[in-house]
């Protein structure tokens, strides 16, 4: 039997996951697919009690966290979905589903050690596929699942809460979920100030749609002050207090924090990683340090050339094409990324800043693109593999 584990439930996970057994088990009959996806529990010794122990068993479409904020406009059904009800379609010894958390891998041996909720678990491999994704700097907010399903659904609710009640929002970050959330927020509350914070001259780092999404986003309303840079913030009271490096104070009721993500990846070996801890792949997708051998790494822990979701599923589409071509003993094929560099920006629920390539797209296009739904159809799709 050859097994592939998967590490990772989000988009990059579950898109090898449902295309090997959709395509490559039918003629590999001994394929087994392990998922393993995050679970976190206090430190106790095991067992754990179950009343202690939260599980991330859900897919979240966190592309469109930023309007899930806005109160009343999507449901959590919408974003947040159970993954292993979508793997049951598949015959019961081909797949496993285990909620655990990674610990630590021996490549040599391909071997995983696992946290679970019952005890520690040794999990071996033919097959590896790391897709463990990021986490925002500031994981007390939606932005990314950062810990569990029940935490993610806590931190969406409190703060759309905290947007409804606020009349003077900052957020700091002008990347693709800042300046996005800033539209969202003015969008649904024009009488709201938003003051939107980016440490660059440009926003989204002076991609060539920044000026288009800047004009969407005066006509909305929002207040934007570029080159400065935030260095910390404190609660006063009842209100916070954000500090930049200026020495300036901007005194709100709300900060919202979108600036940066960290990759998931303390698990892995140094060696594995870049200076920047991202995973270090070769032009298969496979980990560079093992000459590609039986290892591949896909999505926001490889973020080459960028993190994004069209990015992540031509590499998944590519890895798992890869590890289909190995099982018949043929040469692995260069994973590409999608064939046109597309950007799109929502700005707000009736507009859009974009490109393709380098072609500006019209605003009302780029809306119809993105920012009228945010793709949150594909919610269902990816749990239950007719995505693919």
């Amino acid at each position: 039997m050859s097994t592939v584990v998967i590490l990772g439930g989000s988009l990059g996970g579950l898109a090898v996951t449902h295309r090997l057994l959709k395509y490559t088990l039918p003629h590999e009959p001994n394929l087994k697919v392990i998922l393993i996806t995050k679970v976190t529990h206090p430190h106790l010794p095991p067992p754990i009690p179950s009343s202690f122990i939260s599980q991330n068993t859900h897919f979240y479409w966190n592309v469109a966290s930023i309007r899930a904020v806005i109160p009343g406009v999507l449901t959590d059904d919408q974003i947040l979905q159970p993954i292993e009800p979508g793997l049951a379609q598949y015959p019961a010894n081909s797949v496993e589903f285990i909620l655990g958390e990674v610990t630590s891998l021996d490549a040599s041996s391909k071997t995983l050690h696992v946290s679970t909720a019952q005890e520690p678990r040794t999990v071996t491999y033919n097959y590896l596929v790391i897709a463990t994704g990021s986490t925002s700097k500031s994981p007390s907010l939606p932005w990314k699942a950062s810990s569990t399903h029940e935490a993610c659904l806590t931190s969406l609710h409190t703060t759309a809460e905290n947007i409804k009640n606020a009349s003077h929002i900052v957020i700091a970050g002008a990347g693709a979920t800042g300046v996005e959330l800033s539209g969202e927020i003015r969008f649904a509350f024009p009488d709201k100030t938003v003051l939107l914070l980016s440490a660059d001259e440009q926003l989204l780092g002076g991609d060539s749609i920044a000026s288009a999404a800047e004009r969407e986003l005066v006509k909305l309303g929002v207040t934007i002050r570029k080159e400065v840079r935030v260095s910390g913030a404190e609660e006063r009271g009842e209100r916070t207090v954000v500090k930049l490096d200026s020495g300036e104070e901007i005194e709100t009721e709300l900060y919202l924090p979108t600036m940066g993500f960290v990759p998931n990846t303390a698990y892995l070996p140094d060696g594995f990683l870049n200076e920047r801890r991202y995973v270090d792949v070769n032009e298969y997708m496979g980990v560079a340090a093992t000459n590609g051998d039986g290892i591949w790494a896909v999505g926001d822990a490889v973020s080459k050339p960028r993190a994004g979701f069209l990015i992540t599923e031509a590499q998944a589409a590519g890895v798992a094409r890869n590890i289909d071509l190995v099982l018949r003993g043929k040469e692995q094929q260069v994973v590409h990324g999608p064939p046109l560099d597309i950007f799109i920006c929502s700005t707000g629920r009736s507009r859009a800043a974009g490109r393709f390539g380098f072609v500006p797209i019209p605003s009302l296009a780029a809306w119809i693109g993105k920012g009228r739904t945010l793709g949150i159809d594909r919610t269902k799709k990816y749990v239950d593999g007719s995505m693919w």
